[in-house]
């Protein structure tokens, strides 16, 4: 690469890093002369670039948008940032996969080998949920780094942050497992793994992962029970052993609420309007005063229609209420 180019490209990503950049402190960054800033400035406009001079008392550019999409320029963590949301919105379901699709083939083909490996091993499934509402930030890096392992069959070792015990029972716990899936649901990233120590399959989300360094040790993958990945995660996620994916308990009410009103809150559940201000729901939770405590949130008469196991835990919640409203 000549100097001139170099140059070029380490004046625009200086251009895309902020809004406004004063001619004199681009000159000191890149240690060239103002006349020589001025000069790489006009050459990126002929490539179609829209620099903006911006004025002031030390004049400077400014990086506009333009009508037309000139070259982009990417640093490796950009680089492969967008290479996995692109992976994602392949699966999205929103109409865009095909576009998706090619411009993932578009920024692949420009990576240096190194990069296109990286993104090559990354094989995520995306399992359609409500959002959780708290989203879980995950490094790129990380997220790579579990994709060559899984790519590999190469064993993962990790510090794990556990909180079963609730807050004040954090824990951290060294993990090593065989890595088989990355899952993207509710705005979090979950790894799904054969745990050899525990002798059976465990999901961790990724968000809590401590990567320690790669093994080398190799295993033989072998398949989700079931062999349906959104099946098996499904049932794990809502409490059940068996592989039907529903709940473990499933209960019907009817609610003095108008079904406009609920049926956007009930996620998989099901909604029959009755009449103007009532409705029927069934709704589904991984335990029986889980699922009765999801009733109460709209904030609404209730009507147990069965099982007896959820009035039985109505009758539960009911009294551990009032002693919370005694106390």
């Amino acid at each position: 690469m000549t100097p001139t180019t170099s140059r070029l490209l380490a004046l625009l990503s200086l251009l895309q890093s902020r809004r406004d950049w004063p001619g004199p402190l681009l000159a000191e960054r890149l240690a060239i002369s103002p006349r020589t800033v001025r000069r790489d400035v006009d050459r990126l406009r002929d490539l179609g670039y829209p620099i903006a001079a911006v004025k002031g008392p030390d004049g400077g550019y400014r990086l506009e948008a333009g009508s037309d999409l000139p070259p982009l320029l990417f640093d490796e963590d950009q680089a492969v940032a967008i290479a996995i949301a692109l992976r994602m919105a392949t699966m999205s379901g929103a109409g865009i996969e095909d576009s998706a699709v090619r411009a993932l083939s578009t920024v692949r083909q420009v990576m240096p080998n190194r990069l296109r490996r990286r993104i090559d091993s990354l094989e995520v499934t995306a399992l359609r949920s409500p959002s959780s509402g708290a989203q879980a930030e995950v490094a790129s890096e990380t997220l790579a780094a579990i994709g060559s392992a899984i790519h590999a069959c190469e064993l993962l070792r990790f510090d794990y942050k556990s909180t079963s015990g609730g807050e004040a029972g954090e824990s951290t716990l060294q993990r090593s497992v065989q890595p088989h899936h990355l899952l993207s649901s509710g705005g979090r990233w979950y790894l799904v793994s054969w745990d050899p120590d525990r002798d059976d399959w465990r999901i961790f989300r990724v968000d809590r992962i401590d990567l320690k360094s790669p093994t080398g040790v190799r295993f033989t993958p072998r398949e989700v029970p079931g062999g349906d990945l959104h099946t098996f995660v499904s049932s794990r996620f809502r409490g059940s052993l068996d592989l039907s994916g529903e709940w473990p308990c499933r209960g019907e009410v009817i609610l003095d609420r108008p079904a406009g009103e609920v049926r956007p809150y009930v996620g998989d559940g099901i909604v029959e309007a009755l009449d103007s201000a009532r409705c029927r729901v069934i709704l589904g939770a991984w335990s029986w005063p889980a699922l009765a405590a999801a009733f109460g949130k709209f904030d609404a008469g209730v009507e147990v229609v069965g099982p007896a196991e959820l009035v039985d835990a109505f009758n539960m919640l009911a009294r551990r209420y009032a002693r919370a409203a005694g106390g």
